[in-house]
């Protein structure tokens, strides 16, 4: 009796667990759906960049699955950068970049100072300036409001190593342009001021302007590593940062561990 009882119990632990598979695998079909639907608009040009998606309740509808599913599709299209999502907007169709993960935000100070070198920087601007419908949509702002803009020149012992052109939500950091970033790094301030809970990156090669080239001190013909990064706080959006390193002189890696 105990056998024939460990026999059933065998078989429909593995009854259970095949039909556990055939629903996840009927709910990756679903959100793989909504996912091809998004790219098509997209591929197709009716929607543009920019354009706003549906929410996540639509979709829900639209495809007869749950807020869950729907919003599995957009979190996993964000992160390959084809779409870019602001709390309290809703998501819109990204610019379409090359795109590289980044494992870590670090202080570029930090950095420099554990390679066994001196990092100074250079504050070149610090200003108030208007907001246009690109910086509302990825800072999560109105377009009559206006956002802080930091630009910062950090060295490497004698070597200009990296241009920070940073744009600041003026909501989250009121006290941004008090700050004197020759002597505290903007991502030492933020981290202080509305600490990190999320972040993105964008990464590609580029051509520079002449301004940028003559910042870095290179060539015109010389191809730069340019980080796009937007953090996050427990309260929004706070800034969105361009990093311009020169090719010859910088590198971004990552290491795993599984």
């Amino acid at each position: 009796m105990r056998l024939y009882r460990q026999e059933y119990n065998k078989k429909y632990i593995t009854f259970k667990i095949l039909e556990l598979s055939s629903m996840t695998q009927v709910k990756a079909a679903k959100f793989t759906i909504i996912k091809d639907h998004i790219c098509k608009m997209i591929e197709s040009g009716e929607w543009l960049q920019h354009s706003k998606v549906p929410s996540e309740n639509v979709l829900a509808e639209q495809f007869s699955v749950s807020r869950m599913t729907a919003r599995r599709a957009l979190q996993e299209l964000t992160e390959q950068g084809l779409l870019v999502r602001t709390q309290g907007a809703g998501t819109f169709v990204a610019t379409f970049k090359s795109q590289s993960s980044l494992l870590e935000i670090r202080n570029i100070a930090d950095e420099i100072q554990e390679r066994g070198h001196q990092h100074h920087s250079i504050q070149i601007k610090l200003v108030s300036v208007d907001v246009n419908d690109e910086l509302a949509i990825l800072l999560g702002l109105k377009d009559s409001e206006n956002v802080y803009y930091s630009e910062v020149l950090h060295f490497e012992n004698d070597d200009p190593i990296q241009l920070e052109q940073r744009y600041v939500n003026s909501q989250l950091v009121p006290e941004y342009l008090q700050q004197n970033f020759a002597e505290i790094t903007p991502h030492e301030y933020l981290s202080s001021e509305a600490p990190l809970t999320e972040a993105t990156n964008e990464v590609e090669a580029v051509l520079v302007t002449k301004e940028i080239c003559t910042h870095l001190n290179i060539d015109s013909s010389t191809p730069c590593l340019q980080v796009k990064r937007r953090t996050w706080s427990s309260k929004g959006v706070v800034s969105l940062a361009i990093l311009t390193a020169p090719g010859n002189k910088y590198r971004l890696g990552s290491h795993l561990v599984f």
